[in-house]
């Protein structure tokens, strides 16, 4: 927070309060509505609405981070809780308190160990799929809130309440905007405006209720909500922290997964410099308060922090000012909040998940990558069939093993030398000459305990492939390192290629990789020479017979 108050200059200051408003505007029919899929009780979502963005803003790096609830993150504390006790009760409400407090303190506990890195075992195309499988989750159940009665039962007021707001919220997000800049709004304005169609249309529906007497039709609302702030208290079951523990790390390093991706994005686009390991202090604290005043894990949400950004956000003040609305709001009489019936919120909820149902990803990866389509895939089936912490684990799990599989089957090249240069390349890319006797392969991976059989096994099929070799040279310019498990390996290369009259040579060994090697006994009994550049074992080693 000093940092960004040191640099805040007066004319930031109209950005920072229309952000403000606009969020805040945003934030009570949303945290109401993920506090729901929570299995929450309405205002606890504004609770988590008011100390978390303001603890963020002391330690955060990103002027547009709008963190507070987010619908992933609400079906996984639903999901995380929800053996361990019946959603609503006193005691959940104080386990995801507890679960918002352990999350944060691994959150914490990460920025202070500098260990940010951590993201990058989660690929983004696993990541994909897990978004696409929550929101298919998150849509389905609210389906019976949408309609009034669990399918194949309908409550017909609930349900026409609930499709006319989830069509005029669909309306809303696809025609919208197009419609206000073509009255003449600014393009920024007419954006904002169509975020603001949740909020108008939660108005109108809680308006009707009175009006039409929808609850003495049976159209379940949110009831009462109290007035007044939350209160800074520590409510925890010391029977339940160790069964909180793991779903607890998921949830915080998804938390940071989520956060990260979308403060990046808008970070690029003002040249800003995020620190992670400050994003995970600042992303710790927000949980801690969150638990500190009865809510429940918080994190950046993507729509609300691109919201906060088109409306002018310049600071972390923008978040500050929401904060103290909602704030605000609880102070102010809490009667109207009571009557929002839960048909709407649903139809917010669904339109809202409906947005993250992006098919980008699996397309360009199903066109680039087959192996990243299908952990993807994998991924969004693994949380639709087993549940949303198992859905994690299958991702971390196939994104490492997706690594892995690569790293265990390197790629190959036999090189040939262009015609009349000293580049060399591989043959089935390039037109290239090969020389009798002499055979060139480029290992383009490190060489590590994963790899070190199927490497030997493609030079062998190789060697078997060009009879009459004597000279087989390893060109390394793409290992970056050989671990103890390959150098033995190199070792028994060498002594069989010995055995059978055919040298062993290396190329373009990086500096690294020699430093280490120069510590073992390959080097003293490699069966051939060093060479500096592919062209000059080409030189030496070539009979002079060039084979087209």
């Amino acid at each position: 927070m000093l940092h960004w108050l040191r640099h805040y200059r007066r004319a930031m200051l109209p950005g920072d309060i229309s952000a403000g408003i606009v969020v805040a505007m945003m934030m009570i029919p949303q945290g109401m509505a993920y506090a729901l899929v929570a299995g929450l009780p309405p205002v606890v979502g504004i609770y988590a609405s008011i100390v978390p963005p303001a603890l963020y803003a002391l330690f955060g790096t990103s002027s547009t981070q709008s963190v507070g609830p987010m619908a992933i993150i609400s079906l996984m504390t639903a999901s995380s809780l929800a053996p361990l006790a019946a959603a609503g009760s006193p005691l959940y409400t104080t386990l995801a308190a507890q679960l918002a407090l352990l999350s944060g303190l691994v959150l914490l506990a990460c920025g202070l160990l500098r260990i940010g890195f951590i993201a990058n075992f989660f690929s983004r195309p696993v990541m994909s799929g897990f978004t696409i499988g929550s929101s298919i989750v998150i849509a389905l159940g609210q389906l019976p809130a949408l309609l009034g009665a669990r399918l194949p039962a309908v409550h017909l007021p609930s349900a026409v309440l609930g499709l006319a707001s989830l069509s005029l919220l669909l309306l809303a997000r696809s025609r919208l905007a197009p419609l206000l800049r073509r009255l003449g709004f600014k393009p920024v304005t007419a954006d904002i405006g169509a975020k603001l169609a949740p909020m108008v249309v939660v108005l109108g529906a809680t308006a009707l209720v009175p009006v039409l007497g929808l609850e003495a039709l049976g159209v379940h609302t949110t009831g009462r909500v109290p007035a007044g702030l939350p209160f800074l208290h520590l409510a925890a079951s010391n029977a339940h922290w160790q069964a909180l523990l793991q779903p607890a790390l998921l949830i915080g390093f998804m938390v940071f997964l989520i956060s990260m991706s979308g403060a990046q994005t808008l970070a690029l686009k003002r040249a800003e410099k995020l620190h992670s390991n400050y994003e995970l202090i600042g992303l710790g604290a927000a949980n801690v308060g969150s638990a500190l005043t009865g809510g429940f894990p918080v994190t950046g949400s993507i729509s609300r922090s691109a919201v906060n950004f088109a409306a002018g956000a310049n600071s972390q003040l923008a978040s500050l000012i929401t904060a103290g609305l909602l704030a605000l709001a609880l102070v102010a009489p809490t009667g109207w909040l009571a009557l929002l019936p839960l048909p709407t919120l649903a139809a917010t909820i669904i339109v809202a998940v409906l947005g993250m149902l992006d098919t980008t990803t699996l397309r360009t990866a199903w066109r680039y990558d087959r192996v990243d389509a299908a952990a993807l895939l994998a991924t969004a089936a693994g949380v639709l069939a087993l549940g949303v912490e198992a859905g994690v684990v299958v991702g971390v799990a196939l994104s490492m093993g997706a690594l892995i599989w690569r790293a265990s089957r390197p790629h190959i090249a036999v090189l040939g030398r262009i015609p009349g240069t000293e580049h060399f390349r591989n043959i089935e890319r390039y037109t290239a000459d090969t020389a009798a006797g002499l055979l060139i392969l480029r290992v383009d991976a490190q060489l590590f305990f994963g790899n070190t059989e199927a490497v030997n096994e493609r030079i062998e099929d190789e060697i078997a492939a060009h009879p009459g070799t004597r000279h087989l040279v390893l060109v390394l310019s793409a290992v970056n390192a050989i671990d103890t498990s390959a150098l033995f390996a190199l070792a028994e290369l060498n002594a069989t290629l010995r055995t059978r009259g055919i040298g062993l040579h290396l190329a373009e060994v990086k500096g690294p990789v020699m430093d280490r090697l120069k510590h073992s006994e390959l080097l003293g009994a490699l069966n051939g020479k060093l060479f500096l550049s592919t062209a000059m074992a080409w030189n030496e080693l070539s009979s002079g017979e060039v084979m087209q």
